[in-house]
């Protein structure tokens, strides 16, 4: 189960918001009802999909705080920093948010691969028109 936290400091509550949410200048995060919200990391100086993730109110706040890459694990039902056991660490350039709120993208310098598998992105395989995956790298 996911840990959900009140609303840190750092966030606006979206529901609180008198403007409509794609003008808004405050950072209102929209997390789900299962309290997390999809976080996609890309290479600062290509643009690369690195790795898709999930991130509860705490691990957005630590990465905001940190200025390094924390996820909510839901296979493992717990708080994970990037690089906590491999070394291969993200730090963060730029946080940015979609239009609604509802979908984070950490702009990042990575420390080695970004994949379990040990390499450069998760995004590794390409889908063929008859449907066979081919790996690029």
């Amino acid at each position: 189960m996911v840990r959900l936290m009140t609303t840190p400091a750092l966030f606006t509550d979206p529901a609180t918001l008198d403007e409509n949410i794609e003008e808004t200048t405050r950072f209102a995060p929209k997390f789900g009802p299962d309290g997390l919200i999809t976080a996609v990391a890309t290479d600062a100086a290509t643009g690369e999909i690195l790795m898709l993730a999930h991130m509860n109110a705490e691990a957005l706040a630590k990465t905001i705080e940190t200025g390094e890459g924390w996820y909510w694990s839901r296979s493992r039902g717990e708080l994970w920093r990037k690089g906590g056991t491999s070394g291969h660490i993200q730090r963060v350039i730029e946080l940015r948010t979609d239009c609604d709120q509802d979908a984070i993208e950490l702009v990042v310098e990575q420390t080695g691969p970004a994949c379990h598998t040990n390499r450069r992105s998760c995004f590794y395989r390409t889908v063929k028109a008859d449907g066979a995956l081919h790996f690029r790298d």
